[in-house]
């Protein structure tokens, strides 16, 4: 772990914090530190520091409910919020960054608002995330409106960045793909090579205030097909929850229209209903479901 991402996790650490911690709880939490006491001491003395220098509102207070009295540290989240951080701006999108990464309970999922920082995260935990050259690139075009290029599915891509979302163990981005014209989700880990900058962004940035919705069967390059699923009343009210925009019908099940860019990741969906799903159209597709399942017999 590079300093970069030990002072990350460390001001995430701090910023979520609902009582002051212990240097020694700050050091299992962020990790990096050097094993030894004393040179973990000097380390997190300069890392205070360089926390301080760059305007963060850093408190020590004594930790409650412990006798005798031990320092605890903690950063002032109203403070930071109306103070204007000595950052450049590589350095104010990696606190956003750093701000907004959370562990919500029971889905690993953070949101990066690139640009702005994230005020109503819940903060009962903070989540450790990998942190590399790439993603650091990432952030640094998307707050100076660079475009991207790079390789993904062994096609070179020219990619506008709007917004990085880390859930379930993976970095993705976001942003619109001047190949495609339009708004695509990229897996980093699956990006090919080296990632670099490629001239000033022009499209209009994306609601970066809208989380990403990770379903499966729109993750694609191909050209969306429309489908239409009916799902019957046994199961209606978790398609309802699931993909929030369904028609209710007569006899108590729900249709829904979604854009299906991965065949497998919508046959998967489907069949995660069992019986209580059916495809409807178009014909085509769903003509090759029902061959494939019975192939699978």
């Amino acid at each position: 772990m590079d300093k970069l991402e030990r002072l990350l996790n460390l001001t995430a650490a701090l910023l979520h914090a609902e009582i002051p911690l212990t240097a020694e709880e700050l050091r299992d939490r962020v990790g990096g530190y050097p094993d030894t006491k004393a040179t973990f001491r000097r380390a997190f003395e300069r890392d205070k520091d360089d926390l301080r220098s760059m305007g963060m509102p850093l408190r020590v207070e004594p930790v409650p409910g412990v006798d005798p009295p031990v320092d605890g540290y903690r950063l002032d989240r109203d403070e930071y919020a109306g103070t204007e951080l000595a950052f450049e701006a590589d350095e104010l999108a990696a606190l956003h960054l750093a701000t907004s990464l959370v562990r919500l309970d029971g889905d690993d999922t953070a949101l990066v608002k690139l640009g702005a920082a994230g005020g109503n995260a819940p903060t009962d935990s903070v989540g450790r995330v990998p942190f590399n050259d790439t993603l650091a690139t990432m952030i640094g075009a998307a707050v100076d409106r660079k475009a991207l290029a790079f390789t993904y599915n062994d096609v070179e891509r020219i990619v506008e960045p709007w917004k990085l979302s880390f859930t379930r163990g993976h970095w993705y981005l976001s942003g619109f793909d001047r190949l495609r014209q339009d708004q695509r989700l990229y897996r980093v880990d699956r990006i090919e090579g080296d990632v670099s900058l490629s001239g000033p962004a022009e499209a209009p940035v994306g609601d970066v205030n809208e989380p990403i919705d990770l379903r499966g069967w729109e993750l694609g390059d191909g050209p969306a097909v429309e489908a239409t699923i009916v799902v019957d009343a046994d199961q209606a009210a978790y398609a309802r929850h699931i993909l929030g925009d369904v028609v209710d019908q007569p006899d108590g099940s729900v249709t829904a229209t979604l854009d299906v860019r991965n065949i497998d990741a919508f046959r998967s969906f489907v069949l995660s209903f069992l019986e209580h799903a059916e495809i409807l159209e178009p014909a085509d597709l769903r003509h090759d479901f029902v061959e494939w399942l019975e192939a699978q017999q």
